[in-house]
């Protein structure tokens, strides 16, 4: 569940957190510690469809309406991975799909995860939040 009202929001809440630690090391732990935090993922949801392209570890992302809001759900078999996810989900989750849709991913920049991910795990980030944008897009379109 989300704690922040909007989508930006969040990015900015996030922004301020990552500030509090002065190097990486306690970033990249921060991000894992997140991660721990993620609801469990049913294992029938672990199936080919679901698994995302693009991610060097497994990633499985399975969402569903509800109301007017889209929920999801993902897990991976890598810490830190996990902890994208979280940061992921703290994001775009239960928002509804035009706000996730118009929402811009500068987190990226503002926490600095586009220069300090190894290329590896740059490209799983964005073909989570690629799958996160689709989504939306196709359910904001058929609204």
């Amino acid at each position: 569940m989300t704690t922040e009202a909007t989508a930006e929001q969040a990015q900015q809440a996030l922004r301020e957190e990552f500030e509090m630690f002065d190097n990486w090391m306690d970033r990249y732990q921060y991000i894992i510690d997140m991660g721990k935090q993620l609801p469990a993922f049913p294992e029938e949801w672990k199936t080919p469809e679901l698994k995302i392209q693009g991610c060097q570890s497994n990633v499985w992302m399975h969402h569903q309406r509800d109301g007017e809001v889209l929920h999801f759900d993902a897990v991976s078999d890598a810490a830190i991975v996990s902890g994208l996810i979280a940061v992921l989900m703290r994001i775009y989750n239960d928002r509804p799909a035009n706000e996730i849709r118009d929402t811009s991913p500068h987190f990226l920049q503002d926490l600095g995860l586009d220069k300090h991910l190894s290329p590896t795990r740059s490209n799983g980030l964005h073909a989570m939040l690629g799958k996160i944008y689709e989504v939306a897009e196709k359910e904001a379109a058929s609204a």
